[in-house]
C-alpha cells in the first residue's frame, strides 16, 4: 500500500531529485531542489551567524552549533514524524498534502525569526521585544526573498507556514501541526536535547530511544496533537529525564547562567543607545562588537568584556535559593520582572557596601531568577491497544508522575545571586551565608 505522502519529494525513498546534505552526527537530511532553494536564501544563511546555546559556549567550548545545523535536524524530523504519523488514519484525514508540505517548510523556518542571544534576550520579557516568531514575518512574509521561493516553488502561501509558527487560525489540522512542532514530544526538542549534549560534550540528552519514540506516534484521542502508544512509554520516560539533566546540567548550570546574567545585565544598560532594527539583523560577532563598543568606557565594560574580551571573567556564585533551599527567598524572587531584579541588585549593592565600609560598584552583585513565562509541560497521552484506552502518561508512570508533581521549571532553574570574584572572596570571609541571606530579605 502506497503511503499517503509518499508524493511529497522529500519523502520519496527512491529518484533522481534526493539528495543529502550531512550533518553531525552522521546524520543524512533529504536534500531537493526546493529544499536547496530556501537554504540557499540569505535569511537562510544568516542562521550560519547565530549559535544554538549562546553564552553556554563559555563554559561548554564545543557548544558553537548554529540554528543553520539545527534547522536542518529538525526539518527531518518533520519528515521522520509524517512518515510515522501517515500510518495513522485518522492524521492523514487531518492533514492533507498541502498542510504536511506547509509543516516541512514551517520545521525548516521554525528559528527564521532569531536574532543572536535570542533567548537570553526573550526572557527579559522587555516591552520594545517582541518575539522571534512573530518577527519571522519580517524575513517569511510576501514580497520577501523567502516569501516568494515559498510561492513559485512550493506553490505554498507565506500566511499559511506564518500561521503555523504564529497561531492564527483554530482548525484541527492547524492544532496538530503545532504541537508536531511545538509540544510535549516535538520535533524541536527531539532535535535540541541530542544535538546540544552533543555539542557539549555531555551525554544526558542523548540516553533515550528517539527512533522507539518516533516509531509510537499516534494522534491523540481529540485528534488535535500528538499521543504515543505503550511500546514508547520507556522511550518518553528517559525523555523527560533527559530533558531534566540537561536543563540542570547545561541549560542553567550556574556557571552559564552566570554569563547569561551577564549578559542581560548588559543589554538592559545597553538598550536605549542600540537601533533595535539592525540589531535583529545582525550576525552575532556582529552584535558581540557592537556591544562591546556600546559599553566602551562606561561600568558596562566590565560585563561585555568579561564575557567577550580577551580575558574570560564570569561573575562568581554568591548565594542560591531553590524551592529547597531558602524557598521564601526564592518565591519572592522569581516572580519579578526584568527591571525590579535590576533595582533589587542595586539595592543589594547599597546595602552591601554599608555592612563593608565601602563603596560597592552598582554591577558589582546580579540577581538572576528564572523567566516569569514557564517550559511546556509533558502532558502527553498514552494509548492501550489492550484496553482501547487513551490515558495520560504521568497516570501510568512513576517517574512522570513524581517529576509533574512539583512543576518542572520549579525543580530545575533557581534562583541565583553572582557577584565579581573580587567582591565574592571579600563577603565569603566577612558575612555568613545567613548574614547575606538577611541582606537580601531586607532589599525585598
Amino acid at each position: 500500500m502506497q503511503h499517503p505522502y509518499s508524493e511529497i519529494p522529500e519523502l520519496a525513498q527512491t529518484g533522481q531529485s534526493i539528495g543529502v546534505l550531512r550533518i553531525p552526527v552522521e546524520q543524512d537530511v533529504p536534500f531537493t531542489p526546493r529544499v536547496r532553494a530556501i537554504v540557499d536564501s540569505p535569511e537562510f544563511q544568516r542562521l550560519r551567524q547565530i549559535t544554538q546555546l549562546a553564552l553556554a559556549s563559555r563554559v561548554y567550548p564545543g557548544a558553537t552549533h548554529t540554528r543553520f545545523e539545527h534547522a536542518l535536524g529538525v526539518y527531518d524530523n518533520a519528515l521522520r514524524y509524517l512518515w510515522q504519523l501517515g500510518r495513522d488514519p485518522r492524521f492523514v484525514q487531518t492533514v492533507s498534502v498541502y498542510d504536511a508540505e506547509v509543516l516541512i517548510v514551517a520545521a525548516l523556518l521554525h528559528d527564521i525569526g532569531h536574532w543572536p542571544f535570542c533567548h537570553p534576550i526573550e526572557d527579559m520579557a522587555l516591552p520594545q521585544m517582541p518575539p522571534h516568531e512573530v518577527f519571522a514575518r519580517e524575513f517569511v512574509g510576501p514580497g520577501t526573498e523567502l516569501g516568494n521561493i515559498l510561492t513559485s516553488v512550493w506553490n505554498i502561501a507565506p500566511e499559511d507556514v506564518l500561521d503555523v509558527l504564529v497561531a492564527k487560525s483554530n482548525s484541527p489540522s492547524s492544532r496538530l501541526r503545532r504541537s508536531i512542532l511545538s509540544g510535549p514530544i516535538d520535533i524541536d526538542k527531539m532535535d535540541y536535547l541530542v544535538r546540544d549534549s552533543q555539542h557539549c560534550g555531555v551525554p544526558y540528552g542523548r540516553h533515550f530511544d528517539r527512533n522507539r519514540l518516533m516509531n509510537s506516534l499516534i494522534v491523540n484521542e481529540a485528534g488535535d496533537g500528538l499521543a504515543i502508544t505503550s511500546k514508547g512509554k520507556t522511550a518518553a520516560e528517559m525523555m523527560v529525564f533527559a530533558r531534566y539533566v540537561m536543563f540542570t546540567e547545561v541549560y542553567w548550570q550556574h556557571a552559564v547562567r552566570s554569563a547569561t546574567t551577564m549578559f542581560a545585565r548588559a543589554f538592559f544598560e545597553l538598550l536605549p543607545k542600540l537601533n533595535l532594527n539592525a540589531l535583529f539583523r545582525m550576525s552575532e560577532p556582529e552584535l558581540i562588537q557592537t556591544l562591546r563598543s556600546t559599553a566602551e568606557g562606561s561600568d558596562v565594560a566590565v560585563l561585555t568584556e568579561g564575557l567577550f574580551g580577551n580575558r574570560r571573567a564570569l561573575f562568581k556564585r554568591l548565594a542560591e535559593y531553590s524551592i529547597f533551599q531558602e524557598e521564601p527567598l526564592y518565591r519572592a524572587l522569581r516572580q519579578k520582572s526584568c527591571s525590579e531584579l535590576v533595582q533589587c541588585s542595586e539595592h543589594l549593592c547599597l546595602r552591601i557596601g554599608r555592612q563593608l565600609n565601602r563603596t560597592v560598584g552598582r554591577l558589582e552583585i546580579l540577581i538572576d531568577a528564572p523567566p516569569q513565562h514557564r517550559e511546556v509541560e509533558f502532558r502527553v497521552e498514552i494509548y492501550s491497544r489492550s484496553e482501547h484506552r487513551y490515558r495520560p502518561l504521568r497516570e501510568v508512570s512513576p517517574i512522570v508522575d513524581s517529576m509533574a508533581k512539583t512543576q518542572f521549571d520549579d525543580c530545575v532553574k533557581k534562583v541565583r545571586l553572582f557577584a565579581s570574584e573580587t567582591l565574592r572572596e571579600e563577603l565569603r570571609s566577612k558575612l555568613t551565608p545567613a548574614e547575606i541571606n538577611a541582606l537580601v530579605h531586607e532589599i525585598l
